[in-house]
């Protein structure tokens, strides 16, 4: 009996460490880079104001602050988003979507005392194809504020835009043709022909010579009835 205490305790220890693990929430897991939207930042390479680097914020968080001729790459959650710079006149609002390349251009507006960051909103064709000069690099990570959010890595373009959907060419059914039918060769009849002061050779299988001979013919006669005896 008292060897049978210790198994039924065993046993029972155990069922309640199983039932505690089974309670357990499961852990959540981090969103797929799938789900998240790319907001490449980057900045012309000029002289003009190049010792500046004004800061660029997304909701008043400070992402970076970006230095002349440098991008850097903010991987967001999807939905309503603000970015500017330290120029309160100007600013970009976006409405960013699943797997979705925005891009974002940094100009400088000089001042009478301090030049400010202006952002620009570009289009996808254009950022792409900006952001591959070979003037520009990726930002210094010493200048990045919100690691959690900002990449430094070198920007990859070789695959499709994600959302790019295949545009198939309409195919347009070919009308048939209807044979074009020649006109028949209608010969028109051959009207009367008039060599004296009657009207001859009415029929249409006639040929104009021997409309002429007929008509010689009669006259002919004609003149021999009335010749005298």
């Amino acid at each position: 009996m008292r060897a049978f205490i210790p198994i039924l305790f065993v046993l029972s220890l155990g069922s309640l460490i199983t039932a505690a693990q089974e309670s357990q929430p499961t852990p959540l897991q981090p969103p797929s880079a799938q789900a998240k939207a790319s907001v490449y930042v980057y900045r012309y390479k000029q002289f003009v104001g190049s010792a500046l680097a004004p800061s660029v914020y997304c909701d008043d968080i400070q992402l970076a602050r970006m230095e002349n001729g440098r991008y850097f790459t903010v991987r967001l959650d999807p939905g309503q988003h603000t970015f500017r710079s330290n120029d309160p006149q100007s600013g970009v609002a976006l409405d960013l979507k699943p797997g979705q390349e925005y891009f974002i251009r940094v100009d400088i507006a000089t001042g009478l005392l301090k030049g400010h960051g202006r952002l620009a909103l570009t289009s996808f064709e254009q950022g792409r194809y900006e952001l591959q000069s070979s003037k520009l690099k990726p930002l210094d990570a010493g200048k990045v504020t919100d690691r959690a959010h900002v990449s430094v890595e070198e920007a990859n373009f070789t695959a499709p835009p994600p959302a790019e959907a295949a545009t198939a060419t309409p195919q347009v059914k070919p009308q048939p043709q209807t044979p074009s039918t020649p006109a028949p060769d209608v010969q028109r009849p051959v009207s009367g022909l008039t060599l004296s002061d009657e009207q001859v050779g009415t029929d249409p299988q006639m040929s104009v010579g021997e409309a002429a001979r007929q008509a010689r013919q009669k006259k002919a006669a004609r003149d021999a009835a009335s010749a005298p005896q």
